[in-house]
């Protein structure tokens, strides 16, 4: 509960961070090319941790690592308050991705530590609630005070601080050492070429959406707190329609299935584009079929990956298309804010519509050249992290019921060690 509990803290603080400074930069006048790169130097430095910090972690120790990393996160959304300046802003964002990588990599390492065969499910179902609700929580905080003042990053600052007090003073021991897991494009390409390709898409597109939402919703004149439940919705439904579309990809081909909802998101992206609605009712709801549709496709898409992989490749496997999905996830804000500023800010849907387009016709094509996985012999996809939420480290893949099974632990075994205790 301690760790949970530093987790609800930290996508909090991450939740208001990553919506605060488009909305705040929109206001100050920044270009969309600039509040692009705000998400296109996140991504780059989350991918980086990914690789990088379970070196550092290895080093220092869990503990001290974790205040470290969360230490910068704070100063940085201190700093972000102060030195109000686009070029300082995009710096300052991959170094907090950098250390969200970091951080995010420890707890789910530490969470899978402590989890046995029968638990690893609910912990899984569990971390992920909670990671959700932060993230909403946070956002829905731009709504309450006004972004043009520097109070909301200073309660970003409080947030990422009280992060660190549950996992600092707990008395549990620190897991082993991360692990990491490393990219291989030729092998993910080879094994699943429609994951490949689709995973790349879907990263492109919640890239181009998760860091410019907030942007379109300012250049179109909504709000800040409709802007907030513009998001929060996305969240929402993405998370809901994640069950049924994945009972439905377990029983028919699910290169049909990313098809279908690769198809439904374009559609209403189209329709955000040639509707340009005005009505705050009228997007919101656009919005959530778009996002319904968008965020149900990358757990289907990594399940379809791990129908042609042994069991023995499921964190090799997952854990590249994760990857891969970072690199989307760099490109996307880099189209998305030069075309939005070429074209107007319901041109963002234009990026993610084409993204799902290729998708579909991508994934109906490859359905010609290779049969499908018979449904009894195919994994069950269980409910993921939805994209539009902050990007899983691949520590996260561990507390995955489809991973290996765990050694069985004896809690007699584990030693009990001093609060703060490094390793």
């Amino acid at each position: 509960m301690a760790l949970l509990l530093s987790t609800l803290f930290l996508f909090l603080g991450n939740g208001l961070h990553g919506l605060l400074l488009p909305v705040r930069g929109s206001a100050e006048g920044y270009s969309n090319e600039i509040l692009g790169l705000l998400g296109t130097s996140w991504a780059t430095g989350f991918v980086a941790g990914c690789l990088i910090a379970p070196k550092l972690v290895m080093r220092v120790g869990h503990v001290r690592a974790f205040s470290s990393f969360i230490s910068l996160i704070a100063i940085i959304a201190l700093l972000s308050g102060i030195l109000v300046d686009q070029y300082w802003w995009v710096g300052l964002r991959a170094v907090t991705g950098f250390c969200i990588a970091g951080t995010s990599m420890i707890i789910e390492s530490w969470l899978n530590e402590r989890a046995t065969n029968e638990s690893r499910g609910t912990i899984f179902s569990f971390y992920i609630s909670v990671t959700l609700i932060g993230v909403v929580g946070g956002q829905m905080l731009v709504g309450i005070v006004d972004p043009s003042t520097t109070i909301l990053f200073m309660v970003c600052g409080i947030l990422y601080c009280l992060a660190t007090l549950p996992t600092t003073v707990s008395t549990a021991a620190t897991p082993q050492p991360l692990t990491s897991v490393r990219l291989n494009l030729p092998r993910l390409y080879h094994n699943s070429p429609v994951s490949f390709v689709g995973i790349l898409m879907i990263g492109i597109a919640n890239g181009a959406y998760g860091t410019l939402a907030a942007v379109f919703g300012s250049r179109a004149g909504m709000a800040p707190n409709v802007i907030a439940i513009m998001l929060s919705v996305t969240i929402f439904v993405g998370a809901i329609i994640q069950f049924p579309a994945g009972k439905a990809s377990d029983r028919i081909d699910r290169r049909f299935v990313l098809a279908a909802l690769s198809a439904l998101a374009a559609l209403a992206a189209i329709v955000l584009i040639i509707l340009q609605p005005h009505d705050p009712m009228t997007m919101i709801i656009l919005v959530a079929v778009y996002g319904a549709a968008a965020n149900a496709l990358y757990p289907i898409a990594v399940a379809h990956a791990n129908d042609f992989a042994s069991a023995d490749e499921f964190v090799q496997v997952s854990g590249g298309l994760l990857l891969l999905y970072g690199i989307g996830t760099i490109i996307g804000p880099t189209i998305g804010g030069p075309v939005m500023t070429l074209f107007g800010p319901h041109a963002l849907f234009a990026v993610t519509a084409m993204a799902h387009v290729l998708l579909t016709g991508y994934a109906i094509y490859r359905t010609r050249l290779r049969a499908a996985i018979p449904a009894d012999e195919r994994e069950n996809v269980p409910n993921m992290p939805v994209s539009a939420s902050p990007m899983s480290t691949p520590e996260s893949l561990s507390l995955d019921p489809r991973s290996a099974p765990l050694p069985e632990q004896d809690d007699s075994e584990i030693p009990e060690q001093p609060a703060g205790a490094t390793s």
